[in-house]
């Protein structure tokens, strides 16, 4: 296999989003997410044809207008060619907002109270038959046309909506490479017995279906072994990272996801930026705290939130000193958990505030909204970041904060995210269901010695600025031709 051979790339959300202007014009623009800035190298420096699901009513019009065949676009700089796979939009609605948001998302996150929820029930069974295995099976019968006339053809399938997609690829086309990356956490094996038997089975069938499965973190490797090891009675080899199943070997290995610092560093200086920046030194205080997030329940809002308020309650020396911005993504609204998690923020703060605040004080700053430069001038100037996720893939954020902050910033980080794996040395570490814990963090984040905090940011900035995304990419190519080369010599 040479460095050349084509590359398919699938996933649910592509790197483009097509949608139609007042005019009826049609307009595209990048997608969103972490996953497209990852790819965008590869893409950028290799020829791939990027397989994903049609989300808008003009991603779909274009998926029909094409009839199965790639889509040249340019955004960016950057030539992608890109299929649009459209699913009947019932099928979709079960497949994302009944099987993939919540259930494998909150299985994968820790977040069910299994006292309580979930139920699976016909509906949720229907959704499972009707919905998650329908769209993967679309999937699937897209990227089997658009390898049609490759021989050995190497597929990389990203995250946990496509988890039955590879082994009906590789029943298609027994010759294919199929490589999986997983950008949330692999949980512990009692996690999944929430899923029905037959259900785990074949998202595990499946998955082993894979020559290489990737996550963020050795933990999450480790996991997935227990699970093959537990859950379908596989023999795994640890010291190696593979298990093996119907004969056919599953290598498991990590590959950190790193940020783009050079993006990033041009953001910070950008004339955008700057103006977002005049507004925030306008009304900074003597510290300032920031989170960047979405809203999502996995990353432990309510919990920074109260320990900021046992902060204040305990050390009220800090008040009117200290302002908490908390720059929110609003995130899956249309699954009834995210939209009352969103209530329940907004209530939490009116709490903070009016026990706290003055007439010309807020102590927290919540905003709910996306803006890229407003988020990099917060990131340039905070004395304190908080991630306190109960349980995160990788968390970004952690890594892109530091790496443009101007006043050796603290990072106050869960040992619960991927990033504490690589990055948790320079941080200071929080159990992220400790509210004690974290309000000491924070009080011990703002006073820290100055040289203290100079040594962890210096730390951090090399740690974050040692890699980009195209080790990450280089990194997982690596294997797959080592283990390309492994299986040639095998067969």
């Amino acid at each position: 296999m040479t460095d050349q051979r084509p590359l398919t790339i699938v996933s649910n959300r592509g790197p483009a989003e097509f949608d139609a202007g007042e005019d009826g014009e049609r307009t595209v623009k990048r997608g969103g997410g972490g996953l497209v800035t990852a790819l965008t190298g590869l893409v950028e420096h290799r020829k791939a044809l990027w397989v994903a699901s049609a989300m808008t009513d003009e991603d779909m019009a274009v998926a029909r207008e094409t009839a199965g065949a790639p889509t040249a676009i340019e955004l960016d700089g950057i030539s992608y060619d890109v299929c649009l796979v459209e699913s009947d939009p019932t099928a979709y609605d079960r497949f994302y907002n009944v099987i993939a948001n919540p259930i494998l998302w909150f299985i994968q996150h820790y977040l069910w109270d299994l006292s309580n929820a979930p139920d699976i029930r016909r509906s949720e069974l229907d959704a499972w038959e009707q919905g998650y295995r329908e769209v993967n099976a679309d999937i699937a019968r897209a990227v089997v046309d658009a390898i049609s006339d490759q021989e050995e053809p190497v597929v990389m399938l990203h995250d946990y909506h496509l988890y039955t997609c590879p082994g009906l690829i590789r029943e298609a086309r027994p010759d294919v490479f199929l490589h999986h990356f997983v950008h949330i956490p692999w949980s512990q094996p009692d996690s999944w017995r929430i899923l029905p038997h037959r259900w785990r089975e074949e998202i595990y069938r499946s998955m082993l279906a894979n020559d290489i499965i990737g996550f963020h973190t050795t933990a999450y490797c480790r996991n997935f072994l227990h699970c093959c090891r537990e859950l379908m009675e596989l023999e795994v080899d640890y010291k190696r990272g593979s298990v093996t199943y119907d004969g056919h070997e599953t290598w498991v290995r990590a590959y950190p996801l790193s940020i783009d610092p050079a993006r990033l560093y041009r953001a910070a200086e950008s004339d955008e930026v700057a103006g977002c920046e005049k507004e925030l030194l306008k009304r900074r205080r003597d510290h300032l705290i920031i989170r960047v997030d979405r809203a999502d329940l996995s990353k432990n809002v309510l919990r920074g939130f109260t320990a900021f308020d046992v902060f204040l309650e305990r050390y009220p020396e800090f008040r009117e000193k200290v302002t908490f911005i908390a720059h929110l993504q609003p995130s899956r609204q249309d699954v009834p958990e995210y939209a009352e998690y969103l209530e329940r923020i907004e209530a939490l703060v009116a709490v903070v505030n009016h026990r706290h605040g003055t007439t010309d004080w807020m102590p927290i700053d919540l905003r709910i909204y996306e803006n890229f430069n407003e988020a990099v001038a917060r990131y340039k100037h905070f004395d304190l970041l908080i991630v306190n996720s109960i349980f995160d893939g990788m968390n970004l954020v952690a890594k892109e904060a530091p790496a443009v902050n101007t006043r050796d910033g603290v990072v106050m980080l869960s040992e619960n995210t991927g990033s504490h794996e690589e990055i948790g040395d320079c941080a200071l570490t929080v159990n992220p269901f400790d509210i004690e814990e974290q309000a000491e963090a924070i009080h011990r984040a703002l006073t820290m010695d100055a040289e203290e905090r100079r040594l962890r940011s210096e730390r951090l900035k090399q740690i974050i600025s040692s890699r980009d995304p195209g080790d990450w990419v280089d990194e997982q190519l690596v294997d797959i031709r080592a283990k390309h080369e492994r299986r040639e010599a095998v067969a």
